[in-house]
């Protein structure tokens, strides 16, 4: 792990779509789906399944489903966040959860990136793909490697998207 404060592990985050063939240790990939389960959620319902799939026939069928996900095919591992839809925030609950193994991934050094799953048509193909039971749905994809690109796209200024007490003020 590198030496860099928890905020500046934030700060750095950027999507990447191109990653080395290396795939994270064991442990690495279980830290991080531990954190995906520490997550926040509404009422203490942990109402996920979270997957990591290294397998690459496996990613190359994800990769096939996600029409903006093509690159999941080259990513060594993709994690999938799936909640269960009956639950009143499960929207919320499965991005807490995806920020959370985005953010993990970050500080072991992985890029990712965050791939779309809810309200998306393939959504229901990838749950049948991967075994999920009936009754969750896809909320993430988040494809994840060792990284050699620098991705920095510009981001607005603090000023631009933030206030103080009441916007406009």
């Amino acid at each position: 792990m590198h030496h860099m404060s928890g905020t500046q592990w934030i700060k750095k985050r950027r999507s990447h779509r191109t990653y080395r063939s290396d795939v994270p240790a064991e442990d690495v990939i279980r830290d991080i789906l531990d954190c995906g389960r520490l997550a926040p959620t509404a009422r203490n319902v942990q109402p996920w399944l979270l997957g990591a799939v290294t397998d690459e026939a496996v990613r190359r069928d994800i990769a096939r489903l996600a029409e903006y996900g093509r690159f999941i095919a080259d990513a060594p591992v993709c994690f999938a966040v799936f909640v269960r839809a009956d639950e009143k925030y499960f929207m919320e609950d499965g991005c807490a959860a995806t920020m959370n193994i985005i953010m993990a991934a970050t500080v072991h050094g992985l890029g990712t990136c965050w791939v779309a799953g809810h309200k998306k048509d393939y959504g229901e193909e990838v749950r049948r793909l991967l075994g999920v039971p009936k009754g969750y749905t896809l909320i993430s994809l988040i494809a994840a490697g060792y990284s050699d690109d620098r991705p920095s796209p510009k981001k607005k200024p603090l000023e631009e998207v933030t206030f103080r007490d009441r916007c406009g003020s």
